[in-house]
C-alpha cells in the first residue's frame, strides 16, 4: 500500500472517531448546556495534552510574542468550541457539518488581508459558490433561522480567523506557546461560566465526557499519522467523509433524515472546499497555503492544534537532523 494510500485510510478512521465524538456531544447536549461539556471534556484532555507539551525541549519563555493576536486567537478558540458544541447539541448532524465545512472558504477569504494572500479568479470563484451552497442550507427568508445556525456560522467563521491567525504568527512564536494558551484560556473563561450553567452528572454521563475526551485525542493522533505519511492535498479532503457518517448517525440513532436543500448545499460547499485545496497544492497557486496548512478540524480547545504538533515534530527531526 502506497504512503498516500495508508495516510487517507488513517484520515478516514480519525473523521469517523471524530463523528462519533460528535454524537457523543449531541447526546450530551440534551440535558447540558455546552460550556459544562467543553469544560469537563477539557479538563479530561488536559493530563494527555499537557504530559505532550512537557516534551517541548525547545529555550525559552511563555510570554506571547504577538499579545493581542494572541488573545484574539483564545477568545476565537472559546467562541468556537462553545458555538460549535451548541450547534451539535441543536441542529441535525449534517447540517451542522454543512455550515461547518464552510471553514475553507472563510479561511481563504480571511487569508486576504491578515497573510497577504492573493487569491485568483478560479480560487474567488469557488469561494463563491462554496457561500452559495450555505445559502442553500440556511434558505434566509424560507426557513426560520435558529440560534443553532447562528452558532454553526459562528463556529465556522472564528474557527478559520484561529486559523489563519496561527498561520500568521506560527513562526514567530514557540509551539509550546500556540498549543497552551488556547486551553487555558478554555479553562478560565469556561471555569468562570460552570457554576450560571451547571447541572449534576450521574457517572454514565462522566463516562460519556471520557469518551469526547478519548475520542478527540486518539482522532487528533491518527491525523498526525496521516499527515505524516501522506501528502496534505489526499488527507485534506478526507474531513467531508463526516458528511457520510452524519447521515448514518443521524438516521439510525436521531431519527434525522437530510433535506433536499441540506444535501444540496453540502455537495457545492464540499465541492468549493475540495477544489481550493487542490488548487492550494498546485505549485505558485499559493504562497501561504493557508487552507492545507490549517489541518485541524474546528478548534475547541479541548485538545492541542493538529497543524502546531506536526510543526514541532518536524523542527524536532530537523533540529535532530
Amino acid at each position: 500500500m502506497t504512503p498516500n494510500a495508508q495516510g487517507a485510510l488513517l484520515a478516514l478512521l480519525a473523521f469517523a472517531i471524530y463523528a462519533t465524538h460528535d454524537v457523543v456531544v449531541k447526546f450530551l447536549g440534551a440535558d447540558y448546556h455546552a460550556i459544562q461539556i467543553i469544560f469537563f471534556a477539557g479538563l479530561l484532555s488536559f493530563p494527555l495534552a499537557t504530559t505532550m507539551l512537557m516534551s517541548d525541549r525547545t529555550d525559552g519563555h511563555l510570554r506571547p510574542r504577538h499579545p493581542w493576536w494572541m488573545a484574539l486567537r483564545m477568545v476565537s478558540t472559546v467562541i468556537t468550541g462553545v458555538s460549535a458544541f451548541y450547534a451539535f447539541s441543536v441542529l441535525p448532524l449534517a447540517q451542522t457539518y454543512a455550515i461547518l465545512f464552510a471553514a475553507p472558504l472563510l479561511i481563504t477569504l480571511l487569508a486576504i488581508p491578515l497573510l497577504g494572500e492573493k487569491v485568483g479568479l478560479r480560487r474567488g470563484l469557488a469561494v463563491l459558490v462554496g457561500l452559495a451552497g450555505v445559502m442553500i442550507v440556511l434558505r434566509p427568508g424560507a426557513e426560520p433561522l435558529s440560534l443553532g445556525h447562528a452558532a454553526a456560522l459562528a463556529a465556522a467563521i472564528f474557527s478559520s480567523l484561529a486559523s489563519v491567525i496561527v498561520r500568521k504568527i506560527g513562526t514567530e512564536e514557540r509551539s509550546v506557546v500556540l498549543l497552551l494558551y488556547p486551553m487555558m484560556a478554555n479553562f478560565v473563561v469556561l471555569g468562570l461560566a460552570l457554576p450560571f450553567v451547571y447541572k449534576p452528572m450521574p457517572v454514565v454521563h462522566l463516562g460519556m465526557l471520557g469518551i469526547i475526551a478519548l475520542f478527540s485525542f486518539v482522532a487528533m493522533l491518527l491525523i498526525i499519522m496521516a499527515y505524516r505519511r501522506a501528502e496534505a492535498v489526499i488527507v485534506a479532503p478526507m474531513q467531508y467523509s463526516q458528511m457520510i457518517w452524519a447521515a448514518i448517525f443521524g438516521y439510525l440513532i436521531f431519527d434525522e433524515t437530510p433535506d433536499s436543500y441540506t444535501l444540496l448545499g453540502a455537495a457545492v460547499i464540499i465541492a468549493s472546499g475540495i477544489y481550493i485545496v487542490l488548487r492550494e497544492g498546485r505549485a505558485k497557486v499559493s504562497e501561504n497555503r493557508p487552507v492545507l496548512e490549517s489541518r485541524s478540524r474546528p478548534e475547541t480547545g479541548t485538545t492541542p492544534r493538529i497543524s502546531l504538533l506536526l510543526r514541532r515534530r518536524e523542527l524536532a527531526e530537523r533540529n535532530e537532523g
